[in-house]
């Protein structure tokens, strides 16, 4: 894992774009404390920078930014490849030679036998790398298929600009700080800015699965290698028992498991005591001649602790385990720091217990395994089933009509709603009660079951007051997919965008601001292709995870991890109210926001004294505006 930067100067005026490139990498030192190089060539206007995270071949032949051996390939890259042991050999049979045992040399290989695309389609791994051919001066930007590594990239003037996050971007000299309104209306919406936009105009994620190949005097040309919209099409296979389908997942998983414990240095797992954490802690186990390094941070307050689930099942499956109990103080103080991690807004309020599992993580290895996208695979979030049994006995029902079920519920005073969820559900399910009806209610005036899915995805809020100038029109990706059932859609429309700007974007800047390596092995694209090839009644089964779970029952007691879900979730609600709510005040400042001019300001104080009164509960929504508020004052201020 490391952090890559670099620039193409189309017009070759640059003088030292070698330079250059170094001071743009040097923003992601966090991303790689083990070393730094860059390579620049001056007359064909190229710049690479590197910073290091050494994880396999730790000496000085594993370096970046690295050239193939016959000089016409040069890469700097951020990832792992992890079938590079069996492409090395068959890249050996035809003649190819090796100075160290790096993955990255393994890549250069690739390109010079087979090309740049055709290379990246057989790399089973997660990757953002940017490789220059120095033959027909091309630069290739890539990014793995499901989107765990990043990669961003602008054309500034006559400069192409590129780097693992916006801080590289930023420190070019030519980089301008242009808002882009309907970013910041979105990230209102959904937490994240949706790819490919970011916060900035003209500055761009580039998907997950694509190739972006840029010449002198051209402009940049974006493919796909691997499109999730044709995993997700395929048809269903035929005659396949729900005993094929887990032993096949189980082969896969434990594949994926086993290559992503290659490593140079110490490695570990994340273990919440949850379904998709545990599978994986298990089958790592199951390869392992030693206790597997487990780690778990968990809180005082007894609603949103992990830890006692993790205990058991480390305990049960032997591992040796580190627990951190944290207070509420331990979170809070952390508050302040999150738009140092987050170089663009970016507000999932579980960033905090996520960057806390991982800095307790890093004290003891430098790579961790996690359980990320077992919910989007396996259909585990809640949602999918209650919104495909609320539409199957209302979606007949004319639309005014559900508007009108809508509007009756959102009437429902939030109190009343607020003492429902203390009564029926536990304290961590019950705050956001109001929040998600809300959205619930909102989804009921949907003109079909897909739009409602949408609504439900709105978590933030939708008020365009808010954004002075925004017309709200950016919104996430949609799949064009053909798929008979909603939940399936749903599944694959979280897969595209979801999983993607939130879920991995979170853990790859909170493990990477320690410096620790996060790996997803339920992720792996051969797995993917898998479970996609199952019939639903078999992805799913009868309960959420019923496939998964039937590979885990081969490890655990079923009492052990058949318990209702938990989210990795923080009290927010409770402190805005109380312990940040100062924190909160100096941020929501009108004067402050009126200045800045991105907010209205008059509309933000409504929100936050509607929260403060218990009139509504607002916490997604206003941790949004201060997430955004943060970051301006980091970023836009300097």
């Amino acid at each position: 894992m490391c952090g890559i930067a670099g620039l193409f100067d189309l017009a070759n005026r640059s003088v030292d774009p070698a330079a250059t490139a170094r001071a743009m990498a040097e923003t992601l030192a966090h991303r790689g404390p083990d070393g730094a190089d860059v390579w620049g060539d001056a007359a064909a206007g190229i710049g690479l920078g590197h910073r290091r995270l050494a994880i396999v071949d730790l000496t000085p032949t594993g370096a970046q930014p690295m050239f193939s051996a016959d000089s016409r390939y040069v890469i700097s890259y951020n990832g792992e490849v992890y079938n590079f042991r069996e492409l090395r050999r068959e890249l050996g049979a035809d003649g190819h030679t090796f100075r160290g045992t790096s993955d990255t040399e393994v890549m250069l290989a690739a390109f010079s036998q087979w090309g740049v695309e055709k290379a990246s389609r057989r790399f089973v791994g997660m990757f953002a790398f940017a490789v220059f051919d120095r033959t027909e001066r091309a630069l290739h930007l890539v990014r793995d298929r499901l989107g765990i590594k990043p990669l961003y990239w602008t054309s500034a003037g006559d400069h192409f600009l590129f780097g693992s996050e916006l801080r590289a971007l930023i420190a070019h000299p030519s980089f301008r700080k242009d808002i882009d309104r309907e970013a910041v209306s979105a990230f209102l919406r959904y937490s994240y800015v949706p790819t490919p936009a970011t916060i900035f105009r003209g500055v761009h994620k580039l998907p997950p699965g694509s190739i972006l190949t840029i010449r002198p005097g051209g402009q940049p040309q974006i493919r796909s290698y691997w499109d999730l919209r044709d995993v997700v099409s395929q048809c269903p296979r035929d005659g396949v028992t729900a005993a094929e389908a887990a032993n096949g997942l189980h082969e896969l998983l434990g594949t994926s498991v086993r290559q992503r414990m290659i490593a140079d240095v110490p490695l570990g797992a994340f273990l919440s005591g949850g379904i998709d954490s545990s599978v994986v802690v298990a089958l790592m186990q199951a390869c392992s001649e030693r206790p597997v390094r487990t780690f778990t941070v968990g809180f005082r307050e007894a609603a949103y602790d992990e830890a006692p689930r993790a205990r058991e099942v480390a305990w049960h499956l032997g591992t040796n385990h580190t627990e951190v109990v944290l207070d509420e103080n331990s979170a809070l103080g952390l508050v302040p720091q999150i738009a140092d991690w987050f170089d663009e807004p970016f507000a999932d309020s579980s960033q905090l217990p996520t960057y806390l599992v991982s800095r307790v993580t890093r004290e003891h290895v430098t790579v961790a395994l996690s359980g990320d996208g077992g919910d989007e695979l396996f259909g585990g979030y809640p949602k999918y089933e209650m919104l495909a049994r609320t539409w199957r006995g209302i979606g007949h029902f004319p639309r005014g009509m559900r508007a009108l079920a809508g509007r009756t519920l959102r009437a429902v005073p939030e109190p009343a709603l607020a003492l429902a969820g203390r009564w029926l559900l536990d304290p961590g399910r019950a705050e956001r009660l109001a929040e998600k009806t809300r959205r619930f209610a909102a989804a009921l005036g949907a003109r079909d079951c897909d739009e409602a899915a949408a609504a439900i995805d709105a978590v933030g809020t939708d008020d365009a007051a808010l954004v002075p100038g925004a017309t709200g029109s950016l919104y996430p990706r949609r799949l064009a997919v053909s798929m008979p059932d909603l939940v399936s859609r749903m599944q694959a429309q979280d897969m595209a965008n979801y999983l993607p700007d939130d879920i991995l974007t979170k853990v790859d800047r909170c493990s990477m601001a320690v410096s620790l390596e996060s790996r997803e092995p339920l992720l792996d694209h051969r797995v993917v292709e898998f479970v996609w090839s199952l019939p639903p009644g078999l992805r799913r089964g009868n309960e959420p995870k019923a496939l998964l779970k039937s590979v885990l029952q081969r490890y655990l007691p079923l009492t052990l991890f058949d318990r209702p879900k938990r989210g990795f979730s923080v009290p927010l609600g409770k402190w805005l109210a109380g312990p940040l709510r100062g924190w909160a005040e100096d941020l929501l400042s009108p004067a402050k926001i009126a200045n800045e001019g991105l907010l209205d300001a008059a509309s933000v104080s409504r929100l936050w004294q509607r929260h403060l009164s218990n009139h509504e509960q607002n916490a997604t929504a206003l941790w949004n505006i201060l997430m955004l508020r943060a970051w301006s004052e980091r970023w836009l201020k300097q």
